[in-house]
């Protein structure tokens, strides 16, 4: 009676043993299978998300945008503003007097911060934390110099060395502790900005230079000073002798 009780208690074990490891073989099978049967199910959906989901909370909103915009205006010596806000990142545009100097741009730009931070808090807008991620500002205030009309606007963006010509970018990324300005109107390197600016204007004069074209019909014209030795111009009888114009005789009478 302890035999097969004995026996009975093996063969459950073996059985449960059994299964388990077929569970363990087939598992990984099931696994895979359900991933590609997933994945041609899906096929050709387009997958939509939010990369800030989680994030940019609180959201700045349109009125919020509107509101900037006018306090900004509302700066002295700012000609005209705009924002514009793609994905997360508050850009801020404020066009100066034309006789503005750098060291004015300079105040007016931490002036036109202040006019941001007051609508828009930089600690609660512009500060990520351990959890989430928020929003970068950049405030962008230039002049524009008045030149001849016959001068084109991108002459005078790409020439840096004018006189007046003053651009300068606050930036304030939410990982930032304070903000940092930077004129880019006023290249790092003098020597090498204006090296480059020359290398490019002998490039686009070159490349305006018009090609010459080959005479129509691909014959080319040759010169009198090119002509080869020896040879020898061909007498049309208008110099030392006279053409016979008349007809030839063929025997046959008036």
């Amino acid at each position: 009676m302890a035999q097969k009780k004995k026996s009975k208690r093996k063969g459950h074990i073996y059985g449960l043993v059994f299964w388990l490891c077929l569970i363990i073989l087939i598992a990984p099978f099931a696994v895979l299978g359900w991933v590609i049967y997933s994945a041609m199910q899906d096929q050709g959906v387009p997958v939509i998300g939010n990369r800030y989901e989680g994030d940019l909370d609180p959201a700045i909103t349109r009125t919020q945008l509107e509101q900037v915009e006018a306090a900004v205006k509302k700066v002295e010596g700012v000609e005209s503003a705009f924002v514009s806000m793609p994905t997360a990142t508050l850009r801020v545009y404020a066009d100066l007097n034309d006789d503005a100097t750098a060291e004015t741009i300079n105040v007016k730009t931490d002036e036109v911060f202040n006019a941001v931070a007051s609508v828009l808090d930089p600690a609660v807008y512009f500060k990520q934390t351990e959890t989430k991620k928020m929003y970068d500002l950049e405030i962008h205030v230039y002049n524009f110099v008045k030149e001849p009309e016959t001068r084109k606007y991108e002459e005078i963006v790409a020439d840096t060395t004018d006189d007046g010509f003053v651009y300068m970018i606050e930036t304030l990324n939410s990982g930032m502790e304070i903000p940092l300005k930077s004129l880019v109107s006023e290249p790092k390197d003098a020597e090498l900005a204006k090296s480059l600016r020359e290398s490019a204007a002998a490039r686009e004069a070159k490349a305006n230079q018009p090609s010459e074209a080959p005479a129509e019909g691909g014959e080319v014209e040759i010169n009198d000073q090119d002509e080869p030795e020896g040879s020898e111009d061909i007498d049309t009888g208008e110099e030392g002798g006279e053409v016979d114009n008349s007809e030839p005789d063929t025997g046959q009478g008036d």
